[in-house]
């Protein structure tokens, strides 16, 4: 097939208009007509259904546009990589990671990032579902557990637990637990058990719920737990990377925490290169490596 009728028909599937497509590729609408018949005829297939409002794909139609979806993708990701390999520490970094983390440890601390590269430009992707670095869904990954996709550069970071978290006004009204069995007569303020976390996480939560709470807040996300645990709901299960940020939390309950969960940095081979992923990981390693010193400071490690 003629790469350049396949340009145009992908064109053309985006745009559900020959006028629109033509605009974006600056041709006529006649030219952009004239190639999408004659890859039809070439294929011996039509492809699209027209009517009065615009083109609808027929299913040969989007078996081809499947096709020429990924070619895109990988076009542009080849493309930038090979930017990405001379460019300077300038343009888009695409930086996906757990909306726990990002929301509470790493945004807060990307005023440092910026202030050193003024003209970096962060497109922060905060959710659960593990995208796909290769096909360059996002150039870099923190993650708890380690990526399982082939050709990453992965780098160990540090580990986390999830422990108990109450505010100073809440336990003065409520009182301290001194053991587990003691949560009958306190609120919980936890990730929602059926929520994507790690299960570390969810183990912890579900051995405090089988001790009956007498009261519960679940909520899907960390960042809505500690807005609970700070303003004197009950008590929370977050992760320990909030001590630094949040000294006046109290941790209760100390002998019951989850297990370690490694924290990992992910890219992909290809961006082994890149000038921004190379100031984004050495960023994250200088803060971690600060966090620490921190925690030490206040006895947390």
């Amino acid at each position: 097939m003629d790469w350049d009728k396949l340009r145009i028909f992908h064109a053309v599937a985006d745009a559900g208009s020959l006028t629109h497509a033509g605009e974006r590729l600056n041709l006529s609408q006649s030219a952009v007509s004239r190639q999408i018949r004659a890859l039809e005829e070439g294929l011996n297939s039509t492809l699209f259904h027209r009517h009065a409002r615009g083109l609808i794909l027929t299913e040969q139609g989007e078996l081809l546009f499947d096709a020429t979806r990924a070619m895109t993708k990988r076009l542009d990701a080849a493309a930038a990589r090979i930017r990405d390999s001379e460019e300077e520490v300038f343009g888009v970094l695409k930086v996906t990671t757990t909306t726990g983390f990002g929301t509470l440890w790493l945004a807060p601390r990307l005023t440092k990032l910026y202030d050193k590269y003024p003209d970096l430009k962060i497109d922060l992707m905060l959710e659960e579902r593990v995208l796909d670095l290769p096909m360059r869904e996002a150039d870099v990954a923190i993650r708890m557990k380690e990526p399982s996709q082939a050709d990453l550069i992965r780098k160990r970071l540090m580990t986390v637990q999830m422990q108990l978290y109450a505010s100073q006004d809440y336990l003065r009204r409520h009182g301290t637990p001194e053991d587990i069995t003691d949560f009958a007569d306190h609120r919980l303020i936890c990730q929602n058990p059926s929520s994507a976390q790690v299960a570390a996480g969810a183990g912890l939560v579900q051995q405090l719920m089988s001790h009956n709470p007498h009261s519960l807040l679940s909520v899907n996300n960390y960042f809505g737990v500690l807005q609970g645990v700070l303003n004197d709901l009950g008590i929370g299960a977050l992760p320990d990377y909030l001590t630094e940020d949040f000294p006046h939390l109290v941790r209760v309950l100390p002998e019951i925490e989850s297990g370690e969960v490694p924290v990992f940095l992910a890219y992909p081979e290809e961006l082994r290169h890149s000038k921004r992923i190379t100031a984004f990981r050495d960023f994250v390693q200088d803060e971690i490596i600060s966090h620490r010193k921190q925690l030490r400071q206040l006895g947390k490690i």
